[in-house]
């Protein structure tokens, strides 16, 4: 286990300028700490002299004052690095995820697990963990080089002993990897169990298994805890095993220059610095052997956060930007040709098999309405998500411009009605505009409060029909140069399905509509018809 992944800076740049703070006031705090030991040493030397004593004690407030005043901003600034850094990973890790085509995503559990628990267990590895690795680097080579010219025998008994403690952490560190990661996989399948009882939660209850789950989630809890324990209970024991050796170097030291020092052989203040030095030797390592439980679960969390394929695998920066730019041209632009739709030699196969689901595919999505049609199975769905960009191709090329994609199952938000038809819409200022255009107005008019309705899980509240219109009033709304819609008359009654087909065509004279369909009556009304038969596309 790597105590700090380098990629944690180069991927996420907002973690850089925390980084080099902590750094900095963890040298300046192995400075001080090291200035207090003469400090202290001096002040003991003129007590028991008779010298005056005001010169030492003024140097003893003034370094343990410091010291306070560093060890009190290095927490405040840690704590400000640890959200940043953790909102900085959910962000970038999210933002990937969303760009990702949706076959090399994870799954929903992990997902959600890495996103929240997993940004979450950044906050104490950047707080408390990253300091101390900081002090450990910088604090032990100044406490053995000032104590080199103290006292060379005394520097010599910790430069023998020092490196054992790195040794033996790494050692019980090959453990708690092993550990971290089962717990993870346990949370996950936690989290991914829990996530599946909810959404199946009405279907269980109304066949009376709502309590046989209840044991499962308890079940896959206790394993859960029982994982965890185990690995709080290495954490321990790396934690005492580093203590009890750093005590015994320091005994050693103690009782050396106790012996010389008894022997007329040491000066009482050389001998009191090199005792006093020794401890800030060993300490700043001691600290990361108990910080070593919060480095486990952030280093794990990290390597989940932080992409594993190369930064431009995806070009979601560069999307983002251009949409930006897009938004901002906004009416200077209105008049402007859409960017093409292109396909090139596109195969597809799905990951894990052998057999080509797409083969040789090469077309261009004309102005007007496309309807790609063909038989159950033969990849119209597949197509689809590759125009949107949602799966990657096996080989060939796609020139995609932005689109917006309808599925059969459309996203409809737990919220108001409103919401959702601006989900992911830049312009606001048409929505009046676009519900006149898609014959939405006249849904509002059933609704309890109009646009303020509240909605439940996948639209629960409106009609099949009603929440097509909702998503193609969406649809309208974006500023997408090509709309891509997947089945939209299906589980419709006849005079929905009639409404729905007028709208796609009326859409499709305002930008290229690509639309998957069974419908003879919605095919025959497209401009262009893509038919897909045995992996091949015939016009």
């Amino acid at each position: 286990m790597k105590p700090f992944d380098p990629r944690l800076v180069k991927e996420v740049p907002a973690t850089r300028v925390p980084v080099v703070v902590l750094g900095v006031l963890g040298g300046l705090s192995g400075v001080a700490a090291i200035s207090g030991a003469f400090a202290i040493a001096a002040l003991v030397v003129a007590l028991v002299r008779g010298h005056s004593l005001t010169g030492p004690a003024v140097a003893v407030v003034v370094v343990f004052v410091i010291r306070g005043l560093l060890s009190l901003l290095t927490e405040q600034v840690a704590s400000w690095a640890a959200t940043r850094i953790s909102g900085a990973l959910r962000h970038d890790y999210l933002r990937r995820m969303l760009a990702a085509p949706a076959d090399e995503r994870p799954d929903a559990a992990r997902l959600m697990t890495v996103s929240t628990h997993g940004a979450s267990a950044v906050e104490p590895y950047v707080a408390r963990y990253l300091p101390s690795l900081v002090a450990a680097a910088v604090v032990p080579p100044l406490a053995v080089l000032c104590l080199l010219f103290v006292d060379w025998s005394s520097a010599l008994i910790v430069v023998l002993t020092l490196p054992l403690l790195p040794v033996f952490a790494a050692l019980i560190g090959r453990f708690t990897q092993d550990a971290t990661e089962k717990r993870w996989k346990t949370q996950t399948r936690l989290s991914g169990h829990f996530l599946d009882v909810m959404r199946g939660l009405p279907t269980l209850v109304s066949y009376g298994r709502a309590e046989h789950q209840a044991e499962q989630v308890s079940a896959v809890g206790d394993r859960h805890r029982v994982a965890t324990v185990r690995t709080l209970r290495i954490a321990f024991m790396s934690s005492a095993a580093l203590e009890l050796l750093a005590t015994i170097s320091v005994a050693i030291v103690a009782v050396w220059t106790g012996m010389r020092l008894a022997w007329d052989e040491m000066e009482l203040g050389v001998a009191l610095t090199a005792i006093l030095l020794a401890p800030e030797a060993y300490w700043p390592i001691r600290r990361v052997g108990q910080e070593f439980h919060a480095a486990a679960d952030g280093v794990e969390a990290i390597d989940s956060l932080l992409p594993s394929a190369p930064p431009d695998r995806w070009s979601c920066r560069a999307d983002e930007e251009r949409n930006r730019t897009r938004r901002n041209q906004g009416a200077a632009d209105a008049g402007a040709a859409r960017r093409a739709l292109v396909l090139d030699g596109v195969r597809y196969r799905y990951p894990g098999t052998d057999n080509d689901v797409l083969d040789d595919v090469s077309f261009t999505v004309e102005p007007g309405l496309t309807a790609l049609a063909g038989p159950s199975g033969c990849g119209k769905t597949t197509l689809l998500e590759l125009l949107a960009g949602l799966r990657t191709p096996t080989a060939g090329t796609i020139e995609r411009p932005t689109t917006h994609l309808v599925t059969q199952t459309p996203f409809i938000a737990p919220m108001s009605v409103r919401d959702n038809l601006l989900f992911g819409v830049s312009d606001t200022s048409r929505l009046d505009e676009a519900m006149s255009a898609t014959g939405f107005e006249r849904i509002l008019g059933t609704l309890p409060v109009g646009l303020e309705t509240a909605l439940g899980d996948n639209g629960f509240g409106l009609s099949a029909g009603q929440r097509a219109r909702l998503v193609l009033t969406r649809a309208w709304l974006s500023d997408a140069d090509v709309l891509l819609v997947d089945e939209p008359t299906a589980h419709l009654d006849p005079e929905a399905a009639d409404d729905v087909r007028d709208l796609i065509v009326d859409l499709a004279a305002r930008r290229p509509v690509v639309v998957v369909s069974h419908d003879d009556e919605l095919i025959d009304r497209a401009d262009h018809t893509i038919r897909l038969a045995h992996r091949a596309v015939a016009r």
